[in-house]
């Protein structure tokens, strides 16, 4: 029999999000699309995202003929430790390579594999990666530039502002969550007129996580809006 007097676990991951509404953590779960085509050196006119030429523009090529590898996607680990998990999700979030058999719902489904398993969180985490991995339709675009994306980790904390989030609750936040805020750098590798081009931006997210108690092993609940972390 459930007490009463404990707050359901449901209710609990959804007071993140009411902690936002009221302003209490800087966040938005609505983010815009940030996934361009790698641009061209300068002076060169940068691929066109529907796949057509713009006036007076060449349309680049692939080189060579080479065929798209088949890699394997490994799943995030099975771990009690917040920071371990933090960082492998960060990595399979960001680092992908178009020019192979895989798809953008394969990086997907290994991170919803790792999703909080009452279910509540998914349809906005959900909505949450549409804004980090690229469309299928996006996607196809780069496999024409054979474009590859990896992600350098410069810094990843817990934010004074979930700290405060969770002072701020009152103790209606299950021990165990725990938010992490990563600054790093997007790097993106690829081929223009059969030449290697490389561009690399700078990038900013939090992940919100259950971990022990709160769950046998880490979680991910829902990301912030890229590019609008916690602090």
């Amino acid at each position: 029999m459930t007490d009463p007097a404990t707050p359901d676990r449901p209710r609990r991951l959804r007071l993140i999000i009411s902690l936002a509404a009221a302003g209490l953590v800087l966040l938005a779960f609505i983010g815009v699309g940030v996934y361009g085509l790698l641009t061209g050196p300068a002076g060169r006119p940068a691929p066109d995202p529907g796949g057509t030429s713009r006036p007076g523009t060449m349309t680049p090529t692939p080189g060579g003929a080479a065929s798209p590898s088949t890699p394997t996607l490994a799943p995030l680990p099975a771990t009690k430790d917040p920071e371990v998990f933090a960082r492998a999700l960060a990595q399979a979030l960001f680092t992908w390579d178009t020019f192979t058999t895989l798809t953008p719902q394969d990086h997907r489904a290994v991170i919803l594999e790792a999703a909080d398993p009452s279910g509540e969180e998914t349809p906005g985490l959900i909505g949450d990666l549409d804004k980090y991995l690229p469309s299928a339709s996006t996607w196809r675009s780069l496999q024409e530039y054979r474009t590859a994306q990896t992600l350098t980790i410069d810094r990843l904390w817990v934010p004074d502002q979930w700290d405060q989030a969770v002072e701020a609750a009152d103790g209606q936040i299950a021990d165990g969550l725990i938010a992490f805020t990563v600054e790093g750098t997007r790097h993106r590798t690829g081929v223009w007129f059969d030449q290697p081009v490389t561009s690399e931006h700078p990038v900013t997210f939090t992940m919100f996580l259950s971990c022990p108690p709160a769950t046998e092993q880490c979680v991910l609940l829902r990301l912030s809006q890229l590019d609008n972390p916690l602090r």
